[in-house]
């Protein structure tokens, strides 16, 4: 998400810094820039407005245009205040209160509360060990209960038994007096949705918060909907009161700005983002992660957090340990294009990485995409285990068997086999620099945080 708008700001940015001495109507100009960008993008007009109000007055100071580099100080304004306008801070779910706290999920149909509701009681069991107990209290939209249940199944969370005939309000008192009698620590009320924000919603919704006062009201809104997102956000805290905001969808390829809005409209924070179907795919929402990666700068936090969720400590340490005697084998090779799979791809990677803007359009351009990795798996999955430790052994016959065995081609088996051959020679190169006490810090990381393989950029060759 955010490509196009990163990729503006960045062409205006890149103009600013290339200028060297700013006058003010060089500010003034690249800013009317910005506001045509964050309008394209469907951030909310007033927000608009209000941002760049603000970065103009803090940027047209004699601080700013008589600096050794204005138009670095012009860009951290920009950062600071789009920090500002999505929030300070992360805001974490509260799970403080009387067992069980219950989490009410309010939004429209199709935003993504059901989905959201079994991740965020998977991350609730698995990282903070809280016993959690899901109930939906949709009785409209069909088989909403039942795939509720079969979701929690998934994600080894308890639901709530469904009875068919009950209202919503009923649900509520029956998931509420269940928890209590089993112990569960924190209760998720999935609520029903509609196309469109409309009173019996709403009363639905409010009777049901009466009932079970719960800590968090979390609307669930999908980041693709532009401004309507808004506008309903609004609408549920006037009626309703929420305490934050999930966006899903976060990783799609839309405009994204209701997720710049959505904190200016409501002043409620925005606590998780979606960014996937998997279960686990649920982030904690850090602004000013965000607003980095909007501006071209990376996010390496993210990156090196990501990292050390997925991969397995034994693993790094068996791989550093090849690496330092200068061996990678086709089995490494695999485990590292694995690696990268896990942590969102190469592009996922690139975005978090700073300046990574133009090797990303450079991928989009020559049509590289994800499917390379698996691709690419295919065929050293396609090897016998004599062929993927030494892959000298592989002649002409035995490429036409791995090409046929994995559906694709003899030349894609050359380009494989001639990545693994730069990239062990790399290892090689690394492994002497360990003699002379210059080993680079993270060994089997290929030099970036998360296991980004050296060579990489081959795959755009």
């Amino acid at each position: 998400m955010f490509d196009n708008l990163s990729d503006r700001l960045g062409g205006i940015f890149d103009g600013l810094k290339r200028r060297g001495a700013l006058k003010e109507s060089d500010v003034t100009e690249a800013l009317r820039e910005v506001r045509v960008a964050l309008l394209e993008a469907d951030v909310a007009l007033p927000v608009v407005k209000d941002f760049v109000a603000a970065v103009k007055k803090k940027a047209i100071g004699h601080d700013v245009l008589k600096s050794v580099t204005p138009g670095q100080q012009v860009v951290k304004i920009v950062n600071d205040e789009m920090v500002a306008m999505l929030g300070d801070g992360a805001t974490a779910l509260n799970t403080v209160g009387v067992p069980p706290v219950v989490y009410l999920m309010v939004g429209l149909q199709g935003s993504g509360k059901t989905t959201t509701s079994a991740k965020i009681a998977k991350r609730l069991t698995e990282k903070e060990n809280k016993k959690v107990m899901m109930a939906s209290l949709d009785v409209r939209r069909p088989a909403a209960q039942e795939q509720l249940k079969i979701l929690g199944e998934q994600v080894g969370v308890k639901t709530l038994p469904i009875i068919a005939g009950q209202m919503p309000t009923d649900i509520a008192r029956r998931a509420i007096e269940a928890s209590k009698l089993q112990g569960f620590d924190v209760l998720i009320l999935d609520t029903a949705g509609r196309l469109h924000v409309d009173q019996s919603l709403m009363a639905e919704v409010v009777a049901v918060r009466d009932i079970s006062q719960p800590t968090e009201t979390l609307l669930v809104a999908d980041s693709l909907t532009g401004q309507d997102a808004v506008n309903v956000a609004k609408e549920f805290d006037v009626q309703v009161g929420i305490t934050g905001v999930a966006l899903t969808r976060m990783d799609g390829d839309g405009r994204g700005g209701a997720a710049l809005s959505m904190r200016a409209v409501t002043g409620k924070p925005i606590k998780l983002a979606g960014t996937g179907e998997k279960m686990d795919a649920l982030e904690d929402f850090h602004p000013e992660r965000v607003a980095s990666r909007i501006l071209g700068m990376g996010d390496v936090v993210s990156l090196v957090e990501k990292a050390a969720e997925t991969i397995e400590q034994a693993d790094a340490e068996k791989m550093a340990k090849k690496m330092a005697k200068g061996q990678f084998d086709l089995n490494d090779l695999r485990s590292q294009l694995q690696q990268m799979s896990k942590m969102g791809g190469l592009k996922g990677v690139l975005g978090m990485l700073p300046g990574m803007g133009k090797m990303k359009s450079a991928m989009n351009q020559s049509g590289v995409d994800d499917k390379v990795f698996k691709r690419q798996e295919a065929i050293i999955s396609s090897m016998t285990k004599l062929e993927r430790i030494k892959p000298q052994v592989i002649n002409a016959s035995r490429k036409k068997r791995i090409a046929a065995g994995s559906g694709t081609s003899v030349p894609e088996v050359n380009k494989l086999l001639k990545m693994h051959m730069q990239m062990a020679k790399m290892m090689k190169k690394m492994s002497k620099m360990g003699k002379g006490g210059r080993m680079p810090t993270m060994p089997g990381m290929g030099g970036m945080p998360g296991g980004l393989p050296p060579g990489f950029d081959k795959l755009l060759s």
